[in-house]
């Protein structure tokens, strides 16, 4: 496991259903943390390479006709994450910069483990070939419930149709399945993923956030 001590950087994931308010909080703890001096990159998962933006439309973007099956949509997030941690993520680590992902391994193991219901222990293998010995050493759980996420995600949509992706489509049962495996891993991996109650006003949950920062440091 690569943690603070293995290498120069830091590996800090956020993870959430949507409408939890991620991106928002990722821009929050890069200013912040470019304010102390630090170099700071931001990634997304799927994405941040050229061949993981690629990915990410397949992935995301519904198209008429064509639809990915479970372990096919299993592979697909591990090669774009596999390109991701080599291309990107590893060398940014080395230069002892710190590395903020949208989005990482926890999603797979709740969205195709947990939400499409894979066994989750072939999740796990597969996650473990793209990843090899990078782990993050922090991670942030922002939690809505499942309702507020589906008015988040109602209000993001009536105001933008595009942003609308293929995993929205999916069913409530989907949704709430997902909600039970972040409460699964975040038991499980208490010292490493920090719940953070994404309901509260933006400055709270960012000021939440860098609490636990200043802990963990």
């Amino acid at each position: 496991m690569m943690t603070t001590t293995d290498s120069k950087g830091l590996l800090i994931t956020f993870e959430g259903n949507e409408g939890s308010g991620k991106s928002t909080q990722i821009d929050l703890l890069q200013e912040r943390l470019e304010a102390t001096g630090r170099t700071v990159i931001k990634l997304r998962e799927p994405g941040g390479t050229g061949l993981g933006e690629l990915l990410r439309d397949i992935l995301k973007t519904p198209k008429d006709g064509v639809a990915i099956d479970p372990v096919a949509e299993l592979l697909l997030m591990n090669a774009s994450r596999a390109q991701l941690v080599r291309q990107v993520i590893r060398p940014a680590l080395d230069r002892g910069e710190v590395v903020l992902v949208d989005r990482f391994f926890d999603s797979t193991v709740v969205y195709q483990g947990y939400g499409r219901g894979l066994d989750i222990n072939l999740v796990q293998k597969i996650i473990d070939v793209a990843i090899g010995d990078t782990r993050p050493s922090l991670t942030f759980l922002l939690k809505v419930s499942v309702s507020v996420s589906e008015e988040r995600r109602a209000t993001r949509n009536s105001s933008n149709p595009a942003s609308r992706d293929r995993f929205e489509e999916s069913e409530r049962a989907f949704f709430e399945r997902i909600d039970q495996g972040y409460e699964s891993l975040s038991t499980s991996a208490s010292d490493r993923i920090k719940v953070i109650d994404a309901t509260h006003d933006i400055q709270t949950v960012h000021a939440t956030i860098w609490n636990h920062f200043e802990t963990f440091l």
